[in-house]
C-alpha cells in the first residue's frame, strides 16, 4: 500500500501525503517515491510547480518513522538506520535544491521529517493551526534532516532554543522566525490550494489570502538566555531566573531531555553556523548512526513513542554529569 498519492494537471504536480493513522510519518517507502516522484518532476517541462499537501486534518507530517528506527537499534541492525537516515536526507538535500517552485501546505503538526520536507522548499504556507517543532532531544536524538543548518540562521538565540527544547512554534510564530515564508487562514486554504491546483500564478493565488500576522514569541528572552551554546552557562543563567515563569517553563522542557542530547545538539548547531547543508546532512549521518547505537535513545522512544509514560531513565541523568568524551564521539570532532 502506497501512502504518496499525486496528481498532475494545470502544470502542477501535487504529492498528498495519506498515511493518516501515524500522522503522515515518514517511512522507508514514502521517502523513496516521494524522491524519485520529484526527480522525475524536475525533468518534465509539463510541471511547472511542485505543491505538497496531506490528507489529514490535523497533521501535515509528524516526522520520521522512529518506531522503526528504535526496533533497528534494538535487533542490531545499524545498516537499516543508515539506510533510512541515507534516503530521508538526501530527500531534503532535493527539496532545498529543487529547480521548481516547490510549495509545502502546512495545516497542523509539522515536525522534524516534515520540516526536512517543508522549510527546505522555496514557500512554506502556514496556518494558524500549524504546530512547528524539533521535538528530538526527548527521545535522546537532535534536530536532524538539515536542521542543523537551518536552526543556526534563525534570529539570535531562536534556533537553540528550538533545537534543545523542542518549544513549538504556531504559525504566526514560523513566519516571525523565517520557518514558514506565508500565513493563511485555514479557512482559506481550500481555495488557495484550489487555485494553484488550477494553475493560478503563486502570487496572484497569495496576494489576496496572504498578510503579515503578530507573533507573540518572546525573542528578546529568548537572545537573552539562549545566546549561549555552553550548557552549563545557559542552564545557570535560566535557574537564576528567579520569579520568571517563562525561565522556569524553559528549565522544565530541558529536565525533560536527554542530557546527553542536549549537548550533542548544543555542539552540532555551534557546528552548522560555518557549514553547508551537505556538510551538515553529512554530519547528522554520521551522528545519528552513533546515537541510535545508545540506551538513551532506545530509552526516549520508549517512553515518548511506545509505553507513552513520557518518564524515560536517561543516562546520566543531568547536564553536568556528561561525559564531553562521549559527546565529541557522537558529534565526531
Amino acid at each position: 500500500m502506497s501512502f504518496i498519492r499525486t496528481t498532475v494537471a494545470n502544470g502542477v504536480g501535487e504529492i498528498i501525503l495519506d498515511r493518516p493513522k501515524a500522522l503522515n510519518a515518514l517511512d522507508q517507502s514514502m521517502i523513496d517515491e516521494m524522491y524519485q516522484t520529484l526527480l522525475t518532476w524536475g525533468d518534465d517541462d509539463a510541471i511547472e510547480t511542485v505543491l505538497v499537501t496531506s490528507t489529514h486534518p490535523r497533521a501535515f507530517c509528524a516526522g520520521g518513522d522512529i518506531r522503526a528506527i528504535r526496533q533497528h537499534a534494538l535487533d542490531g541492525e545499524p545498516e537499516a538506520i543508515e539506510a533510512y537516515f541515507t534516503a530521508e536526507y538526501r530527500l531534503d538535500q532535493l527539496v532545498a535544491e529543487y529547480p521548481k517552485p516547490y510549495v509545502a501546505l502546512i495545516d497542523g503538526a509539522a515536525m522534524g521529517g516534515g520540516l526536512g520536507i517543508s522549510v527546505h522548499g522555496e514557500i512554506r504556507i502556514v496556518t494558524e493551526n500549524a504546530l512547528i517543532a524539533m521535538p528530538e532531544t526527548a527521545i535522546g536524538f537532535f534536530p536532524d534532516i538539515g536542521a542543523t543548518y537551518f536552526l543556526p540562521r534563525l534570529p539570535d538565540g531562536v534556533g537553540l532554543w528550538l533545537g534543545l527544547t523542542g518549544a513549538r512554534l504556531h504559525g504566526a510564530d514560523a513566519v516571525a522566525v523565517g520557518l514558514a515564508t506565508h500565513h493563511v487562514k485555514a479557512a482559506d486554504l481550500p481555495a488557495l490550494a484550489g487555485d494553484i491546483r488550477a494553475g493560478v500564478s503563486l502570487g496572484d493565488a497569495l496576494r489576496p489570502r496572504s498578510a503579515p500576522v503578530e507573533s507573540d514569541l518572546p525573542l528578546r528572552r529568548i537572545a537573552e538566555y539562549f545566546s549561549d551554546s555552553d550548557l552549563n552557562a545557559l542552564v545557570g543563567g535560566l535557574q537564576g531566573a528567579v520569579g520568571d515563569d517563562w525561565a522556569q517553563e524553559m528549565l522544565e522542557l530541558l529536565g525533560n531531555a536527554s542530557p546527553t542530547s542536549l549537548w550533542v545538539t548544543a555542539a552540532l548547531l555551534e557546528a552548522g553556523k560555518s557549514s553547508s547543508l551537505a556538510e551538515c546532512l553529512d554530519r547528522e549521518l554520521r551522528a545519528g548512526a552513533r546515537i541510535c547505537a545508545t540506551p538513551d535513545f532506545a530509552e526516549g522512544v520508549r517512553a515518548v513513542l511506545v509505553d507513552k509514560d513520557r518518564n524515560p531513565s536517561f543516562t546520566p541523568a543531568t547536564i553536568d554529569a556528561v561525559d564531553q568524551t562521549e559527546v565529541r564521539r557522537i558529534v565526531g570532532e
